[in-house]
């Protein structure tokens, strides 16, 4: 079973080895990435190295990511209404919302997140 689900945040945190890291840490072996929050860690993350570089350096997470399907669609859909005037992204949204479709909590650096009543447990990491 899931420990959580993480948004990009988390997972940088996590790889560049900053405050937060060891929370991450302790949730990472049986945590979950929507495929939106990977594809923000990748873009981030080639910013600094070549694709396959992050593709390893992601790769030995061994984190779960879930596809962005129908599901997720709808589900990050529903969210947009709730949090706009918290200023949270597509991204947010998907993490949120896999969160909340998989009963998990969200892992999070961003602050906005704990003002924000969706039925989801936040967690921030820092």
């Amino acid at each position: 079973m899931s420990s959580g689900a993480f948004d990009a945040s988390a997972v940088l945190v996590h790889m560049h080895r900053e405050r937060g890291r060891e929370v991450v840490s302790t949730v990472l072996p049986d945590a979950v990435i929507s495929a939106v929050n990977a594809s923000e860690v990748f873009a981030r993350l080639m910013e600094m190295g070549s694709p396959e570089q992050v593709r390893q350096d992601f790769a030995v997470l061994r984190l779960e990511v879930v596809p962005f399907d129908m599901q997720q669609a709808i589900d990050t859909a529903e969210l947009r209404a709730p949090t706009k005037a918290a200023g949270l992204s597509l991204g947010d949204r998907a993490c949120l919302g896999l969160a909340r479709s998989l009963g998990l909590p969200a892992f999070t650096a961003d602050r906005n997140w704990a003002h924000a009543d969706l039925g989801v447990e936040v967690r921030l990491i820092r």
